[in-house]
């Protein structure tokens, strides 16, 4: 019998919607699988106990990537992940750091460059106590149609860049190449979303016209102690994607 795909394990907030954060985990191990994993999802029952959640948890989540295209479910079949699933849904930040991880997912990324440069002017607040950065610049592609989607500058403390392997960044985002592989413990991120147009370089990346609309994406990375340790400046095409945000009462 064909192994199950196997997802990542998650540590839940219990602030935060149990059913919300599964999916956007499962959403994030499925979009960065490797590409001779298998299609089949473990049971729901099965699914439920690596989660530590209930099943009734677990078939919401599972109801959530299903609306989304990323899975189909067939009865006395099983679940499977849709090989051909498009990576172009809306964004939707809730405050997890497997969300931002699930936002970050899905597409083929080409590491255009890397190396210290002076602190950019526009960071300095970020990084008071430093005078140079790692940037990291890498382009995103639709994993089906190879459609440039986004590109991203990582400005990274350089202690902190010093352990990243480059290699890693072509197949997981930095915010889990810098939780898992080094080891970072993240404490917060802080993300901003706004309108620009796009400038000679991103036109170019992207493939779209000079001033053409994009989203502008700013994700700053804490650590426990406080300190900024990445800023991530992605600019997106405008006709690919949307970002919604839910607000907790609580």
């Amino acid at each position: 019998m064909t192994s199950s795909f196997a997802p990542d394990s998650l540590v839940l907030n219990r602030k935060l919607p149990l059913w919300y954060q599964v999916s956007q985990s499962l959403r994030a191990s499925i979009l960065g699988r490797a590409p001779d994993a298998s299609l089949r999802l473990p049971t729901e029952e099965q699914l439920a106990a690596h989660y530590g959640v209930s099943v009734l948890t677990m078939r919401q989540a599972l109801k959530e990537l299903e609306a989304e295209g990323l899975i189909s479910r067939h009865r006395r079949r099983g679940t499977f992940i849709e090989p051909g699933a498009r990576r172009g849904a809306p964004r939707r930040l809730l405050g997890s750091i497997d969300a931002v991880v699930a936002q970050q997912s899905g597409e083929r990324t080409t590491v255009l460059g890397h190396g210290p440069e002076p602190v950019p002017g526009d960071l300095a607040e970020h990084f008071p106590d430093l005078t140079e950065v790692v940037t990291f610049r890498r382009l995103r592609r639709d994993g089906d149609s190879g459609e440039p989607t986004n590109w991203a500058q990582n400005a990274v403390r350089p202690d902190v860049a010093a352990q990243v392997d480059v290699a890693d960044l072509e197949r997981w985002p930095m915010t889990k190449v810098l939780r898992d592989a080094v080891g970072v413990k993240i404490s917060r991120i802080t993300d901003t979303v706004e309108a620009r147009l796009a400038d000679p370089q991103t036109a170019e990346l992207l493939q779209v016209p000079l001033l053409s609309p994009i989203l502008h994406y700013t994700g700053v990375t804490y650590d426990a102690a406080g300190r900024v340790i990445d800023v991530a400046r992605i600019q997106y095409r405008g006709d690919r994607f949307s970002f919604s945000v839910t607000i907790d009462a609580d």
